[in-house]
């Protein structure tokens, strides 16, 4: 057997343990293994080894690949009765190429080499500032995540002016600049966070002698008064239509889906903590369940709900793929990895029971929703607080600005002289 031939075999044999691993179908694991097959044959044939491939390789192969479905079934795939067959053919193509090209560079796509001066030295900058956040402040990995893509797109949208010699000439209306551009998409609270972002790698380009500018003095941070504004919440009728549509699907998604509707609704979790829950949270015995505050760091231990606990249960026993992961709630389709967010979840389910909240519909509005409904059953607010997850009282006092009807009814009655 030839080196290649051999090289090319080895790569699909990983590729099907891969797929194995991740528990894909049999049907899907062939699907992937014939299609690379032809690839790694385009390739040979090409003599351009795997290792080496670009983009533009794949665009040719996927021309090459519907030249020869046309030669066999006299039809372009988009034709056939599938009104979307041609998408689903091509999608079908480039994941299993894109999942082969993954075990051989470890990612796909790769980051475009810098070509320019400026680009080599921007590269340069951010992984030393990937690597001072880690080793020097020690901060967490999401707000590395976070600081280090605000400033690749800093330094992006300076472009060439972000050379060495260009930060050292950046003046306050630069800045400027870039955060009214950046205003354009982002809400006042998000902006904040941005500019704080910003103001941490102009910090770090300083005391590296990168930037001159005095980084305290050039970004102006929005000023965000305490409850200056309401938050979104549901109305008890649209999330209780909510659930009695999600319940009515027996697949294993409306199962899963079901669950994680039921822990916002009743006890107005995070986000965060419903994709963090495992297994071993839920105490079947003791009837309660563990909840990792992902704001605060903290646990709290509450009582098991016989709705909620019967919704977990019976996802696991029947929507649950079997996978090694020891988060509650995962994929229901390989590879089964854990879920990291809930808003494509929560907007398609609205979608599908035609309902039309007003305001906001993520899962922050369950958690205001649920705060609402113990506020006008007499709770107090630092219990609210606590069941919440929240540290302090004060954290939670922003949920008396949701009870508007009880606020009308305590409202002081103005004479008829003062309003004239």
């Amino acid at each position: 057997m030839p080196f290649e031939k051999f090289r090319n075999e080895s790569w699909l044999s990983q590729l099907e343990e891969h797929l194995n691993r991740e528990k894909y179908s049999p049907e899907a694991i062939q699907q992937s293994r014939m299609v690379c097959r032809e690839f790694l044959s385009y390739l040979s044939k090409r003599q351009i080894a795997v290792e080496g491939v670009k983009s533009t390789d794949i665009e040719r192969y996927l021309q090459y690949a519907l030249q020869r479905y046309r030669g066999r079934h006299h039809c372009d795939p988009k034709s056939l009765d599938a009104p979307k067959s041609f998408q689903w053919w091509k999608y079908s193509h480039t994941t299993s190429i894109h999942g082969l090209l993954r075990l051989v560079h470890g990612h796909w796509p790769p980051p475009p080499p810098p070509r320019t001066p400026a680009e080599i030295f921007q590269r340069e900058v951010r992984e030393q500032y990937e690597r001072w956040m880690a080793d020097v402040r020690g901060w967490s990995l999401e707000t590395q995540a976070d600081r280090a893509a605000e400033a690749r797109r800093f330094l992006n949208w300076l472009g060439e002016h972000g050379s060495r010699q260009g930060l050292l000439s950046v003046t306050p209306p630069v800045i400027d600049a870039y955060m009214m551009q950046r205003a354009k998409s982002l809400r006042r609270t998000t902006l904040k966070t941005r500019a704080v972002e910003l103001r941490s790698f102009l910090r770090y380009l300083h005391a590296t002698r990168r930037l001159l500018l005095e980084p305290s003095t050039a970004i102006i941070i929005p000023r965000l008064y305490t409850f200056e504004s309401i938050p979104s919440t549901l109305r008890a009728e649209d999330i209780k239509a909510l659930l009695e549509a999600t319940r009515k699907d027996r697949s294993p998604k409306g199962l899963r889906d079901f669950a994680i509707l039921t822990l916002l609704a009743d006890y107005g979790l995070r986000a965060g903590e419903i994709t963090a829950l495992r297994l071993e949270d839920v105490g079947w015995r003791s009837e309660t369940v563990r909840i990792r505050h992902s704001k605060t760091g903290g646990y709290s231990e509450l009582p098991l709900l016989p709705r909620v606990g019967n919704a977990i249960l019976t996802y696991l026993r029947k929507g649950r793929p079997r996978t090694s992961a020891r988060e509650v709630f995962v994929r229901t389709c390989a590879p089964y990895r854990v879920l990291r967010t809930l808003h494509r979840l929560i907007s398609l389910r609205f979608k599908a029971a035609a309902i039309e909240p007003p305001g906001r519909r993520g899962p922050h509005a369950f958690r205001h929703a649920r705060a609402v409904s113990m506020l006008r059953a007499a709770v107090s607010i630092k219990e609210i607080g606590d069941f919440l997850g929240h540290r302090s009282a004060r954290s939670a006092s922003a949920y008396l600005k949701l009870a508007t009807e009880d606020l009308r009814a305590v409202a002081l009655e103005i004479p008829a002289e003062v309003i004239a």
